[in-house]
């Protein structure tokens, strides 16, 4: 049995906002600001996008299988190749999907993005338990709205780093301004400290015993400080603080 818990970081849909809104005449800058303006004044004071008009710019996983722990940034040279790389990794894997508010708006995303460039998933729609993706927020909140906390908050009160580097609304001006790099260390951070929190939900459930749940962490322990990426030893070294 192996898991794999993963998350996305998405931008404005800029092509779907000039097609949509007929804003040919326009800079990228300007359609997102255009975007963002319909949307507050759909919702009077959020700025935050309908789904289908995000794009993936960053895809991270980690997976837990019988051969280990491994933290995996997917890195495409387009949007198509991340979310085949992330199809083709449950391929592999076959694992059970993991996420933090997935069910609300990582996967919703992924599916409409595939639908958009024509990608074929058939594992992932598959009937099989395995296919199925946990929305661990979902299933703490006793899928309650109103009981959602964020996840970096819950993370530090468990002595996880919490957010490092870039926060979520911070990601279309930092990506604007090439920093592709700290937003995809942004997501690996987000996948570490789902899969941190997964484990001691599993610890909770007694699905794991105290013993277990150390080893787990000490298997991640491991597999990062045998990294060569200053951003996962700055994690760890916030871990172990």
């Amino acid at each position: 049995m192996s898991i794999a818990v993963f998350t996305i970081k998405t931008i404005p849909d800029i092509d779907a906002g000039r097609r949509l809104y007929n804003l040919h005449d326009l800079s990228d800058k300007e359609i997102a600001n255009v975007m963002f303006y319909k949307r507050r004044q759909e919702t009077e004071n959020s700025e935050f996008l309908r789904l289908h008009l995000h794009r993936v710019c960053s895809l991270s996983m980690s997976v837990r299988n019988d051969h280990g722990f491994q933290l995996l940034n997917l890195d495409g040279e387009s949007e198509t190749a991340l979310l085949q790389q992330f199809y083709d990794t449950i391929d592999q894997h076959k694992p059970s999907l993991i996420s933090w508010a997935g069910s609300r708006f990582d996967l919703p995303v992924l599916h409409y993005r595939s639908l958009n460039h024509g990608l074929r998933a058939p594992l992932h729609w598959s009937e099989s338990e395995e296919a199925i993706a946990p929305d661990l927020q979902a299933m703490l909140t006793g899928f309650t709205e109103q009981a959602d906390v964020p996840m970096s908050e819950l993370a530090t009160l468990q002595g996880l780093p919490g957010h490092m580097h870039i926060g979520a609304d911070q990601v279309w001006d930092r990506y604007r301004r090439g920093g592709a790099e700290q937003i995809r260390h942004a997501t690996d951070t987000e996948v570490l400290n789902t899969h941190l929190i997964y484990l001691r939900f599993q610890l909770f459930l007694g699905r794991l015993d105290e013993a277990q749940y150390q080893a787990e962490c000490q298997m991640i322990r491991d597999s990062l400080s045998q990294q060569q990426q200053p951003h996962l030893h700055e994690y760890l070294s916030a871990w172990s603080a």
